[in-house]
């Protein structure tokens, strides 16, 4: 049974939802005049994302684009003749690279011949494109070896990374988004908020004077998003970068209406920091207890992620875990060792050398 507010809002985990229900596939909601939100499907387990129109003078600006799909242009070709009708768009926003953001920038911009925002870091990564032969390369293999995986896990991975929808259509070009920029989009002045961790230079659009906040996947309401270490930085650390992020976000009003690039708007901001914040935290306790004795990350992943159902569930898990190692290698807690290819963890001990990550060799 549905909780409700005296307002009619929904009431889950602490947060409220003004809207029980979205859009359909395919469809907006006005959720602030002049702000609709327009759902698009996606082909995987998390089948939608949400999009952002905002309207300006004679046209729109949208936030995100959708997968490459032949699927999401025909949403926004029913989108751009019905009920934007037939007005332009006038800029694209990406929040981030990943390619149910971006997958159709290049797209709509050549189409509408608009500018595309976006951080630098977001843009440079846009092109940083999957691996293209049939047979994984020497570091993606050794990458999934060191995680404790076999050659046939790595191989079984390559088809998902490589297949055609994590291919955007890149723009040519783009105007770039900083920290603290403003842009004035019909009678607002949103701001430019990062967070990193999940992806570089994640932007998220702030409204202070609305009490608007268009969150990308920095914030989501119910699901957390994913932040792991890739086979293009095997030692990196995007774990600290998430958490300094949800401390930067706790200092926005706890008021905003929150819109999320996934599932529903929610109001409730500082509580659901609070929790993602836990939900790591709990994520490093279990890996500290886990490595009382030596263990890979493959053997670590499915203690932290028991209910992993797919390979793709797979692929997305154990760069969570490696995220949640990297972090307490640096944090001096962990130690990471080498044993015929392989790396383990344990727990360190006074004796063992000042925090860090091992030697560059």
């Amino acid at each position: 049974m549905v909780e409700l507010d005296a307002n009619g809002h929904e009431l889950r985990a602490g947060l409220r939802f003004p809207w029980v229900a979205p859009p359909a596939p395919g469809e907006t909601l006005e959720v602030a005049p002049g702000v609709l939100w327009l759902r698009m499907p996606l082909p995987f387990g998390l089948d939608h994302i949400n999009l952002y129109l905002l309207r300006h003078g004679d046209g729109w600006v949208a936030v995100d684009t959708g997968l490459n799909t032949e699927q999401s242009r025909a949403v926004w070709e029913a989108v751009l003749g019905g009920v934007l009708e037939g007005r332009p768009l006038l800029a694209l926003i990406c929040t981030h690279f990943h390619y149910d953001h971006s997958g159709l920038l290049g797209w709509l911009a050549e189409r509408f011949r608009c500018p595309v925002y976006m951080t630098h870091a977001e843009y440079q990564a846009l092109h940083v494109a999957p691996p293209r032969s049939d047979e994984p390369d020497w570091a993606f293999h050794q990458f999934y070896r060191q995680a404790g995986l076999a050659a046939e896990d790595s191989a079984a991975f390559l088809p998902m990374v490589r297949a055609a929808h994590f291919r955007p259509r890149v723009p040519s070009a783009f105007r770039r988004l900083r920290e603290g920029s403003v842009l004035p989009i019909g009678d607002r002045r949103w701001q430019v908020v990062l967070g990193r961790g999940h992806s570089p230079e994640h932007a998220c659009l702030l409204s202070a004077e609305d009490g608007l906040l268009i969150s990308g996947d920095q914030v989501l309401p119910r699901i957390t998003s994913t932040v792991g270490v890739n086979v293009d930085e095997p030692d990196g650390d995007p774990l600290r970068d998430w958490l300094a992020s949800l401390d930067r976000l706790a200092a926005l009003p706890d008021g905003l209406l929150v819109l999320p690039a996934h599932e529903r708007p929610f109001f409730g901001l500082h509580l659901r920091l609070a929790q993602l914040r836990a939900h790591h935290r709990q994520h490093l306790d279990q890996t500290l207890e886990r490595c009382s004795e030596p263990c890979t990350a493959a053997e670590l992943m499915v203690e932290l992620f028991p209910r992993l159902k797919s390979r793709f569930d797979e692929l997305m898990a154990i760069g969570e875990t490696l995220a949640h190692t990297n972090y307490l290698v640096t944090e001096g807690l962990l130690v990471r060792e080498t044993v015929a290819g392989v790396y383990r963890y344990r727990r360190a001990r006074p004796q063992d050398a000042p925090a860090g990550l091992p030697s560059l060799f």
